[in-house]
């Protein structure tokens, strides 16, 4: 495990993930905070990657989006239980241009394309049966045509400052390096951690 491209190291284990993992090798947990630097963590989907950082989309009314426009910054984890390895990444997050939104938008299944629309995620709800009335008005109300982007729904972008790439080693004895940078577009400094 060595190299100085951190994003070189990320591919080649993602594709390994992709031959090995069950369910979604692109699954990640991603960390925010909110307003009172009390912190959260859920699971999304890695949605593209290249030499700058990791994307993925959200309702930006979400909690998770609230969090975000309040802090502009996350954490990142990657866990390959079938490869006894992860992936840490912390850094800097920015939204992505409406017209990449629009095109991962219209990439998506119509009926994932409704729900947005339909769900105000993470909002009280009354009934299960409450939700499905608002999926099957969305429907309805985009029966034939192009479904638009909702103006909350967003694309974010995570450039890394930090990537620690762990592998599980015998008697607990792991590997793990540090690429570390103070801001994007500058050399990686690499360190090796104590297990």
């Amino acid at each position: 495990m060595t190299g100085e491209d951190p994003f070189l190291l990320f591919h080649e284990w993602l594709a390994l993930a992709g031959t090995k993992e069950p369910n979604d090798p692109n699954a990640m947990t991603l960390a925010t905070v909110d307003e009172h630097g009390l912190p959260d963590a859920r699971m999304v989907l890695l949605k593209g990657v290249d030499e700058t950082g990791f994307i993925f989309y959200t309702n930006s009314e979400s909690a998770k989006g609230r969090e975000l426009e309040g802090n502009m910054q996350a954490a990142l984890l990657f866990h390959w239980k079938s490869l006894r390895r992860q992936i840490r990444i912390r850094g800097r997050v920015s939204r992505l241009p409406a017209v990449d939104a629009d095109a991962y938008f219209d990439s998506r299944p119509r009926a994932s394309r409704i729900g947005a629309w339909a769900s105000q995620q993470s909002r009280p709800i009354a009934s299960r049966k409450a939700l499905w009335q608002a999926v099957m008005k969305e429907t309805a109300h985009f029966a034939i045509g192009p479904i638009p982007r909702p103006p909350y729904w967003n694309g974010y972008h995570v450039t890394p400052l930090s990537m620690e790439f762990w592998m599980d080693k015998p008697f607990r004895l792991h590997d793990r390096v540090l690429f570390t940078r103070a801001s994007n577009g500058q050399d990686w400094t690499t360190q090796r951690l104590f297990p």
